[in-house]
């Protein structure tokens, strides 16, 4: 299917990736990962001076929005942007004028 015959998204999908980022902490992981690809919760909890579980588990919400991949190399799981995460990082910059 080309771009141009690529079905809308749905209202709730469209739900799921807003909510996946509303905290100020989840954009700070989206933020980070466009940078840093490859992060861990370990190197995140440690950048972003915050709790193991709390980043852990905010890792995990911007997995199920649809914007964080993890990949899972040896013990270490890495993190990704998926190809939607690239846009909403896009977007974040450009409507906060964050570059």
């Amino acid at each position: 299917m080309a771009n141009s015959e690529k079905k809308p998204k749905t209202l709730k999908t469209l739900e799921r990736h807003f909510k996946g980022v509303a905290s100020h902490r989840r954009l700070q992981i989206l933020l980070y990962v466009a940078r840093h690809p490859d992060a861990t919760v370990e190197i995140l909890t440690e950048q972003l001076k915050c709790n193991f579980r709390t980043t852990s588990s905010h890792t995990q919400r911007l997995v199920t929005a649809g914007l964080l991949e993890k990949h899972y190399r040896g013990r270490g799981v890495l993190h990704t942007l998926t190809p939607y995460g690239v846009r909403f990082v896009s977007f974040i910059n450009e409507f906060g004028n964050l570059r």
